[in-house]
C-alpha cells in the first residue's frame, strides 16, 4: 500500500467518538445494576437478569464502537496508491476596467454609479469558471489594482476597495486607460482569448479612446462597455468635506453636471472584433448574465497546466465494514441468532 494518506485528515478528530461511545455504554451498564441492586433483592435481580447475555451485551458494544471509528475513517477519505496526472486550466483573460473618477458619484444611479459597478462585479465573480480576472481603476490615470489571477477572493477584495482614492489624479482618460491595460495587463503576444469589461459613464478628457479601442482591437482584445449615468441630461456630483459636509462639484462657479456619453462608448466597441455595448443608463445592470451568455460561451485557450497527484479513494471499504457491523449488531439485538442457535 504505496503513499497512503487521508484526503479529509481533518475528519480524524471525529474518532474520539469511539472512545467515547465506549465510555458512554460502560457508565450505561454500571448505572442499570446499581438501579437494579437499589430497587430488587438479590434474588428477585438473578432472576431478571437470567435472559440478560453479559457477553452479548459486550458484543454488542464493541461493535458500536468500531463501527462509529470505522465510519470516522472513511469520512476522512483513506486514499492509496498515487498517480501523477497534468491537469490544465481553459478559460479566458477578462480585465474589469472601472472608472473612478467623480463623475461615477452621481446619483443617478442608487447608491451611485460606482458603488452599482462594484455591486454588479461582485455579483459576476461567483458565476466566475476557470478565467483569469484583472482589475484596473482608472481616472486622470489608471492604475493596477489586481493582476491577472485565479485567486477570486483576492480579486473580491479589490473590487470591495474602489474609490475616487484609488488614483491619484483626477479627471477621466479612457484611451490612457486602454493604453495602460494593454501595456500592463496583456504583456504576453499572444492576445487572442481576451476581453476588457469596460464600466464607466463615458466621459473623456480627449485621451483619443476610439484609436486606442481600435489599437486593442488589432491585436485581437474585445471591448464589453457597460454605460452607467442618465443620457442626455446632467447629473449633479455630489462631494463630502473633511467634517462630513455635503456639497456638489463645482468648477469656475458653475456646478458640473455628469451625462453618460453613449455615442462614445458605442464608437469604442465598434473598433473592436464582437465588441459589445450594454446602455444600463439608469436602469439595471445583470454582469453576471452579460458574462455568462458573452464571456464564458466564447472560445477559450489553456491558461495552464500542472502536475498533480490523484489518489485511489477507498473510503467505501471502511463504509461498508460499517454497514455489516451494524447490520450484525442490530441482529444481534433482535435475537436474530439465539433464534437460528435455537433451531440449528
Amino acid at each position: 500500500m504505496s503513499g497512503f494518506r487521508f484526503l479529509a485528515a481533518p475528519a480524524l478528530g471525529l474518532l474520539w467518538v469511539a472512545p467515547l461511545l465506549g465510555a458512554l455504554l460502560l457508565l450505561d451498564t454500571r448505572l442499570r445494576r446499581r438501579s437494579l441492586q437499589a430497587f430488587a433483592h438479590p434474588a428477585m435481580s438473578s432472576l431478571l437478569l437470567a435472559g440478560v447475555d453479559p457477553a452479548l451485551r459486550a458484543w454488542r458494544a464493541g461493535i458500536l464502537v468500531g463501527s462509529s471509528a470505522l465510519l470516522a475513517l472513511a469520512l476522512a477519505r483513506p486514499a492509496w496508491n498515487p498517480q501523477p496526472r497534468t491537469v490544465e486550466r481553459m478559460g479566458r483573460d477578462v480585465v474589469f476596467l472601472v472608472d473612478v473618477s467623480r463623475s461615477m458619484l452621481a446619483e443617478d444611479l442608487k447608491p451611485d454609479r460606482l458603488r452599482r459597478a462594484q455591486f454588479a462585479i461582485l455579483d459576476a465573480v461567483d458565476d466566475l469558471q476557470g478565467d483569469r480576472v484583472a482589475l484596473v481603476a482608472f481616472a486622470g490615470t489608471a492604475v493596477l489594482k489586481c493582476p491577472l489571477t485565479h485567486d477570486y477572493g483576492f480579486f473580491r477584495s479589490a473590487v470591495e476597495q474602489l474609490s475616487p482614492d484609488s488614483v491619484s489624479r483626477g479627471g477621466t482618460l479612457l484611451g490612457d486607460a486602454l493604453r495602460t491595460t494593454m501595456s500592463t495587463v496583456f504583456r504576453d503576444e499572444e492576445r487572442r482569448f481576451k476581453d476588457i469589461v469596460l464600466i464607466t459613464d463615458g466621459e473623456d478628457h480627449e485621451s483619443f479612446p476610439i484609436e486606442a479601442a481600435r489599437a486593442a482591437g488589432d491585436s485581437g482584445v474585445r471591448l464589453i462597455a457597460i454605460g452607467l449615468g442618465a443620457e442626455g441630461r446632467g447629473t449633479r456630483i455630489p462631494v463630502t468635506d473633511r467634517n462630513g459636509r455635503t456639497s456638489f462639484l463645482a468648477y469656475a462657479g458653475k456646478e458640473v453636471l455628469s451625462s453618460l456619453d453613449a455615442a462614445t462608448l458605442r464608437a469604442m466597441v465598434a473598433a473592436t472584433p464582437g465588441g459589445r455595448y450594454f446602455n444600463v443608463s439608469t436602469g439595471t445592470v445583470d454582469l453576471a448574465d452579460i458574462y455568462r451568455n458573452i464571456i464564458r460561451r466564447e472560445e477559450r485557450t489553456r491558461l495552464a497546466s500542472e502536475s498533480v497527484m490523484r489518489y485511489d479513494e477507498k473510503f467505501q471499504l471502511f463504509l461498508l465494514a460499517a454497514v455489516l457491523l451494524l447490520s450484525a449488531e442490530a441482529a444481534l439485538g433482535s435475537g436474530l441468532l439465539r433464534r437460528l442457535r435455537r433451531t440449528a
